[in-house]
């Protein structure tokens, strides 16, 4: 199709301008040695202007024939449709980055694998086991060479949703470390970002309905029969022994006891810092350690010990079911290790004067007021710290004599 155009027109043209050809074929011009051609159409009620290249490397004769052949790609004819061929290119060329990008980004997997690298050193044993092995058997299949930006809520579902209801302290904890994961490889910056594994209304309604879970009590040693216990336990040989009475005298959780560490020991203060990351709540958690709690220790320090307190016979941590091993060797069979916390709280509170929130921070539960918040915190740490020393007085045997009278008073009151 013949133009307005001359060949020797666009030679001469060298005002910044758009010089039209015909048939929608453009010569822009944005200076002296720079033209090139462009094809204009409209599309959906919107114009368009494709690129056909610079004049240096495509004549005005060959700009015709390629405005040509575009205009018929956008109208198409009886066997093909027409497109937009703006929009094919642009969509071309996202394709091309985000292969690019892709190929620049980690997968899950190697995310995943960077994590556990990362935490290795400070995780329990039972953390270094379960971490790599959960990830491999539960998540890897579905999304593990998939990159951080391309896993979507469906995808964290399909992994869940076979082990939701059979398996539900292994999907919570699968489904929280993939959290953890994602978060840790997304720009803290971003306010679109929504973590995909994030446990939301809607993911909740899709996934199987699970029964309501029955609450079952740790079986606990009534207070009264504590110090007799403790006694016999003080005469077992061994290390997960000794570990069991430092659980008791300071009213601790299992985990906290095993992966306890040196390093957290202030002996000057008297005071066991346990960190945030091996806490339910997620904070510090400072202990005040009474006088036989602080012998335990003295009797396992030797000079030579490692960064862990209590070892099991290989040197590393010890088993979770040591201490139950214990009870049970002692006849104590038909008690948990987790109940002594319960047999604190039921003492501390049937016994002693102490406020809610001193008994609550003791126990280390999630703050339910700013009350047992401060309780926790450093200035109202003293408080605890008469608590534990009468904890361990009752246990020692220094105030059973006052117990008994205090329980035989209460029970006349009762008959009376």
């Amino acid at each position: 199709m013949a133009g307005r155009l001359k060949p020797l027109d666009v030679e001469r043209l060298t005002k910044p301008g758009k010089y039209a050809d015909g048939g929608g074929l453009y010569l822009i011009v944005t200076g002296p040695t720079s033209k090139s051609w462009s094809y204009r159409y409209w599309k959906d009620g919107k114009e368009r202007w494709h690129g056909l290249g610079s004049l240096k490397e495509v004549s005005l004769k060959d700009a015709r024939l390629a405005r040509d052949a575009a205009r018929l790609r956008v109208k198409g004819d009886r066997s093909t449709a027409g497109v937009d061929i703006v929009q094919e290119r642009r969509k071309a060329r996202e394709e091309a980055k985000a292969v690019v990008a892709k190929m620049a980004l980690p997968t899950f997997e190697e995310c995943a694998e960077a994590y556990i690298r990362a935490n290795w050193s400070t995780w329990s044993e039972k953390h270094r086991d379960q971490w790599p092995s959960s990830l491999k058997r539960y998540a890897y299949a579905t999304i593990g060479t998939l990159t951080i930006p391309e896993i979507k809520p469906s995808h964290i579902y399909d992994l869940l949703e076979p082990i939701w209801v059979e398996k539900r302290e292994t999907a919570n904890r699968v489904r929280g470390r993939i959290e953890t994961i994602i978060a840790k490889n997304v720009d803290i910056d971003d306010p679109e970002f929504r973590n995909p594994a994030e446990l939301t209304r809607q993911m909740r309604e899709k996934l199987p309905k699970r029964t309501k879970r029955v609450v079952r009590h740790h079986p606990a040693l009534p207070y009264a029969e504590a110090p007799p216990f403790l006694t016999l336990l003080a005469s077992a040989p061994g290390r997960a022994a000794a570990m069991l009475r430092f659980l008791i005298l300071t009213a601790c959780r299992t985990n906290e006891a095993v992966e306890a560490r040196w390093s957290e020991i202030d002996r000057p203060n008297s005071t066991w810092k346990i960190p945030g990351e091996r806490m339910k709540m997620d904070q510090d958690h400072y202990v005040p350690l009474s006088g036989p709690a602080l012998t335990v220790l003295d009797e396992l320090r030797d000079g030579r010990q490692g960064e862990l307190i209590f070892t099991g016979p290989d040197g590393g941590a010890f088993s979770e079911n040591a201490m139950l091993a214990v009870l049970d060797r002692l006849g104590y069979g038909h008690v948990t290790v987790h109940g002594f916390r319960s047999t604190f709280a039921t003492w501390a509170e049937e016994c002693t004067d102490y406020p809610d929130g001193v008994r609550e921070a003791a126990l280390a539960h999630k703050y339910k007021s700013e009350t047992t918040a401060a309780y926790q915190r450093g200035q109202k740490l003293e408080k605890r710290r008469a608590l534990m020393k009468d904890w361990a007085a009752f246990l020692t045997g220094a105030n059973v004599i006052q117990l008994s009278d205090r329980t035989a008073s209460r029970a006349l009151e009762t008959l009376a």
